[in-house]
């Protein structure tokens, strides 16, 4: 077997008298759609973060792509697509402006043709030239998707991907990021709508107060008859009452 996407080794994170991330381990491999569910608190935004470098663990180590996270958090960053759990492009920026600057510093040399067919895609190119700071949380959403993906990263890693979109946006995602693994590429998504983890997501991970509860495949519940929901509230029901 290749070399996981993401290996998670024994990840703990701690603020205070806080356990955010309990010693977690975890293992994503291409062509993934891996789902971290979990309620609002625990824990999922903090994996994110320690997964692309942008904070460090206590204990434990991760791997991303083949790289060492701890070592090597800009190198990660170069590699992956990352959608954080607030949308926050640069307020002074046009939207046309933000993404000219993404390209800019990912190198990229056809940055207008790409932006351009992002505008388009997502529907906002009427939007193109309005400062960030006066975008809705729809729209800043769509910027926020359309710089993860426009330099066509191997592994993307997004935080609630859908939380500001309308059923149609909605559906356009969806699809995109359905078509996006189909295509040999790797997504790694955390979010509480379980309807659609249990919908786009190969492979999942429920996450209750830090602590992994159950890690799997989407097709072994629907094998069995199960629902993602039910299963779901079943163990994190069964966590509070421990």
């Amino acid at each position: 077997m290749t070399e996981p996407v993401i290996s998670a080794q024994d990840l703990t994170k701690i603020y205070g008298d806080l356990t955010a991330v309990n010693h977690i381990n975890l293992t994503v491999h291409k062509g993934a759609l891996f789902g971290l569910l979990g309620p609002n608190g625990s824990g999922k935004s903090t994996m994110i973060k320690m997964l692309t470098g942008q904070i460090r663990p206590n204990t434990g180590r991760a791997t991303v792509l083949g790289i060492d996270v701890q070592q090597n958090p800009i190198g990660v960053r170069e590699h992956v697509g990352i959608i954080p759990e607030q949308e926050t492009p640069p307020s002074f920026l046009t939207a046309t402006e933000y993404l000219q600057f993404v390209g800019a510093v990912r190198k990229i040399p056809d940055i207008s043709e790409r932006a351009t067919w992002w505008f388009d895609f997502l529907d906002f190119k009427d939007k193109k030239d309005v400062l960030c700071k006066d975008l809705s949380r729809g729209t800043r959403q769509k910027l926020m998707f359309a710089q993860a993906f426009i330099h066509a990263p191997a592994l993307a890693l997004i935080d609630e991907p859908l939380i500001n979109f309308d059923p149609i946006m909605q559906h356009v995602v969806k699809d995109y990021l359905t078509n996006y693994v189909k295509a040999g590429n790797t997504i790694f998504l955390s979010t509480h709508i379980l309807e659609v983890a249990e919908e786009i997501c190969s492979d999942f991970a429920i996450l209750h107060k830090g602590n992994v509860l159950h890690s799997g495949k989407v097709a072994e519940l629907t094998a069995e008859n199960r629902h993602l929901d039910d299963f779901f509230l079943d163990l994190v029901q069964r966590s509070r009452n421990v």
